[in-house]
C-alpha cells in the first residue's frame, strides 16, 4: 500500500533548487507527543517507511526520500554529506519542526549524524541503525557494482536513479562524526557478520552520547530492518514513549 493511500501527507521542500519530496503523517497524530524524522538507507524511499508512520501513530512521523532517491529531484551533482543534510534541514524547516527524534538507518545513519550535529539543541534524541558514526567514501567501482549487482537483481533501479549512485561514489568525502552530543541515543544492532556496526564502533557510540540504549537482533545482520522488522520497529516505538516519560 502506498503511503498516500494511508492517509499521510505528500509534501516537498526545496533543498537549494533540489526538490525533496516527504510523507507525514501529522493529520493523524495528537500534538503532545514529540515528531520524529525518518531517514531512509542509501537506497531506500519515503514510500519504504510508511508502515513505520502507520506503527507509530498517534507519534507524528515524517520521512524523507533523498535527492536521486523516490519521487525527490536527481541533480547532476551534489551528494556529500553535506547536500543530505541540506535535505533534512529542507524538510524540517517545510514542516515547521522545533523539537524532534530523528532516527537513521543504514547510510541514513550518517546523514542524521551530520544533521544532529549542526542542530544539537532541536534533537530530543537520536536513533540510528546498523551503521558507525562515520560518513564513508565509496571506493573505486563501487557504484557500477552496487547497480549491477544489487539494485538490478533486486529491483531496485526505481528507488535510486544511476546519477545518485554515481554522484555518490565520485563526491562523497570519509569524515568522523563521533565527536559527543548532548542527547539520548538508541543503537539498533544486527548481530550477524554482515552488521556494519562493530564492537568498537558500539564503544565510540557509547563515549558520544549521556546515555545509550542498545537493541541487538540475533537473526539479522545489517538486514535487520528486513529480517526483523517488526523487532525494530517495537524497539523504536519503545525508546520514543520512554523519552516521552522521561520529558514529563
Amino acid at each position: 500500500m502506498k503511503a498516500a493511500d494511508r492517509g499521510f501527507t505528500s509534501g516537498w521542500a526545496n533543498s537549494g533548487g533540489v526538490r525533496v519530496h516527504f510523507y507525514d503523517s501529522g493529520d493523524r497524530a495528537r500534538r503532545e507527543l514529540k515528531p520524529l524524522l525518518i531517514c531512509p538507507g542509501l537506497s531506500e524511499t519515503a514510500e519504504e517507511y510508511a508502515d513505520l508512520l502507520e506503527f507509530l501513530l498517534p507519534r507524528r512521523c515524517i520521512v524523507l526520500s533523498f535527492r536521486g532517491r523516490g519521487r525527490s529531484d536527481t541533480p547532476a551533482s551534489g551528494y556529500d554529506l553535506d547536500e543530505h543534510v541540506a535535505d533534512i534541514a529542507a524538510v524540517v524547516r517545510e514542516t515547521g519542526l522545533r523539537k524532534l527524534h530523528l532516527f537513521g538507518h543504514s547510510r541514513g545513519a550518517s546523514y542524521a549524524l551530520g544533521y544532529a550535529r549542526l542542530h544539537a539543541s532541536s534533537i530530543l534524541s537520536l536513533l540510528v541503525s546498523d551503521y558507525p558514526a562515520e560518513h564513508r567514501q565509496m571506493p573505486e567501482g563501487w557504484a557500477a557494482s552496487y547497480y549491477n549487482d544489487y539494485l538490478i537483481p533486486h529491483n531496485r533501479t526505481g528507488n535510486i536513479r544511476l546519477e545518485a549512485v554515481q554522484g555518490i561514489q565520485q563526491e562523497s568525502k570519509p569524515i568522523l562524526l563521533d565527536g559527543q552530543l548532548p542527547m539520548p541515543a538508541l543503537v539498533l544492532r544486527g548481530k550477524l557478520d554482515s552488521s556494519l556496526l562493530s564492537d568498537s564502533d558500539l564503544e565510540r557510540y557509547r563515549a558520544m552520547f549521556p546515555s545509550l540504549s542498545l537493541a541487538e537482533f540475533y537473526r539479522s545482520g545489517h538486514d535487520l530492518m528486513g529480517t526483523e522488522r517488526p523487532g525494530c520497529f517495537l524497539a523504536i516505538h519503545d525508546f520514543l514513549n520512554l523519552q516521552s516519560y522521561l520529558s514529563y
